[in-house]
């Protein structure tokens, strides 16, 4: 059962107020129906036991997602554990459940969804299509064909790029930034900078995972100066133990 499946207490209240207003009810009927939408609306333990319910599935779906992405231990490079989300790929309801608790955090009315390179565009376009709003590819440098706007940003040793196409931001537009993973958030920091220089709204980044040992405080502290209305959503947040094993 999704938590989209369990009735509010409005949609209920709905439900029954739709049919009381129905003549073919006799008025017994009515008197019924009337005294049963008023003992759900008092009923307290009714509507915890419904919201017990959804935490108990959102639990669920987010110990579903943690269980379906593998840790590979020094990869790239001896000493970094890599946390592998094809295996999320793998599992249909893990993939469905991460977009959807992406999809249920936000309102229609946004009107891009920005995806970093490369696997901002696994998540990003699926959450774009399901609250109506235009994807947006930010890349590395050289891989997209007509104008494009560029950010510097500084990596470990040296610096790095992303680009978008000149226009596929418009001003005023208001944008959420998609990526899987936040490490030290240097290529968020980047997205946000470029996105803003043509005038649109950043509202939010989203990741999948956040990496809290690698200090991406240190520069959400940075992207809050740019916005102090800043958001950042994280669906699971792992921590180093001391024998080099990451733990959701």
């Amino acid at each position: 059962m999704s938590s989209s499946s369990l009735p509010s207490a409005f949609q209920i209240q709905h439900s029954i107020s739709f049919s009381r207003s129905s003549s073919c009810f006799p008025s017994s009927t009515l008197h019924r129906l009337r005294s049963a939408r008023l003992a759900l609306l008092l009923n307290r333990s009714t509507r915890r036991s419904i919201l017990a319910m959804t935490s108990a599935v959102g639990e669920a779906r987010m110990k579903r997602i943690a269980s379906s992405i593998r840790a590979i231990p020094d990869f790239p490079k001896p000493g970094v554990t890599f946390q592998d989300i094809t295996t999320l790929l793998l599992d249909p309801m893990a993939f469905r459940d991460t977009v959807d608790l992406f999809v249920e955090s936000y309102v229609p009315g946004r009107s891009k969804i920005c995806g970093v390179e490369a696997r901002g565009f696994i998540f990003g376009p699926p959450i774009a299509l399901a609250i109506g709003a235009k994807f947006v590819p930010l890349r590395k440098p050289k891989k997209l064909p007509g104008d494009v706007i560029s950010e510097e940003y500084s990596l470990e040793y040296g610096t790095d790029k992303i680009e978008m196409h000149v226009g596929a931001v418009q001003p005023n537009d208001r944008a959420i930034i998609i990526d899987d993973l936040i490490a030290t958030g240097g290529t968020l920091c980047a997205a946000i900078k470029l996105i803003e220089r043509v005038g649109a709204e950043v509202i939010e980044c989203a990741c999948v995972i956040e990496l809290p040992e690698l200090k991406p405080l240190e520069a959400n502290s940075q992207i809050t100066n740019l916005r102090t209305d800043f958001s950042n959503f994280k669906l699971l947040h792992y921590r180093k133990l001391p024998n080099g094993i990451w733990l959701l």
